[in-house]
């Protein structure tokens, strides 16, 4: 892979991004590599969760700008075709980079993000589609398409206003300034502030692993659930709770955790099944 660097150990899917010298930035192969990372560790249950940490001073500068020539190029021979084709080829490539990161959403496996340094542009898009988020305290966060004449379009405002309070991402979007942060943890957008890198890899390292000996079916029940009540009723979303554990309902997974809150012991619970089995 030229993004990202894969590590799987103790039920813990550590992706890197490893292009520092590039500041991490957004390049084809990023849109390409990243929900096919994803799709192979949550099909064939490698993990139980995922951790997504970056190299370099900045966990991304966002959208890598050779893409932009990309966005709208036609293979069309004539001037007249191609002006008529660039606002469709757009749309759909547009719509094809939205994919990548509702791969994130879509993952059964919880996906916990640690940001160093600037998440700039795109890098909220993706962070936003993450379940949790953590950053050091000279991390910055911003929607930079704005002081570029242009709209984020990859997935920061609808994901963004449902985190945060709204007032602030008009704010955030309307001035394309940064925020700190401390900024960040007081809008909810983070849920903690580290002194340096190491100490919040190491804690998110600690925190992925408590998540990895609970029961995967409660885990992923948790988060169909949360994600899903952020974009239906709560009656709806009641109903769909129940529908839920009527077929996810585990009577062994629960005498065993049970078991093993009573002995003081680690739970030895069943992984996901793979998907797609033939």
């Amino acid at each position: 892979m030229k993004c990202f660097e894969l590590t799987i150990k103790d039920n813990i899917a550590h992706v890197v991004l490893n292009r520092p010298d590039k500041r991490n930035s957004m390049i084809k192969e990023f849109w390409e590599e990243l929900p096919e990372l994803l799709v192979d560790i949550d099909n064939n249950a490698r993990a139980r969760v995922i951790v997504i940490t970056s190299t370099g001073p900045h966990f991304t500068s966002g959208l890598d700008t050779s893409l932009f020539g990309e966005l709208s190029r036609s293979d069309a021979t004539s001037a007249k075709e191609r002006a008529i084709q660039a606002q469709s080829i757009f749309y759909n490539e547009v719509t094809k980079l939205q994919k990548t990161f509702t791969a994130l959403e879509k993952t059964r496996l919880p996906i916990l993000v640690a940001i160093q340094g600037g998440c700039i542009g795109g890098g909220l898009d993706f962070i936003t589609a993450c379940d949790l988020r953590y950053a050091t305290q000279d991390a910055f966060f911003t929607i930079f398409e704005t002081n570029l004449a242009m709209t984020a379009d990859v997935g920061t405002f609808p994901r963004l206003a449902k985190i945060i309070p709204e007032g602030f991402v008009k704010e955030m979007a309307f001035t394309g300034k940064r925020i700190s942060a401390e900024d960040a943890l007081r809008f909810g957008l983070i849920n903690a502030v580290y002194t340096t890198q190491d100490e919040m890899i190491r804690d998110v390292l600690e925190i992925a692993q408590e998540i990895a000996s609970k029961a995967p079916f409660a885990v992923t029940g948790c988060k169909k659930i949360i994600n899903y009540s952020r974009d239906h009723t709560t009656e709806d979303t009641l109903d769909y709770i129940a529908l839920w554990n009527a077929s996810h309902f585990k009577m062994e997974e629960i005498s065993e955790a049970m078991a093993a809150f009573k002995e003081k012991r680690p739970g030895k619970f069943a992984n996901l099944p793979k998907k797609n089995l033939k």
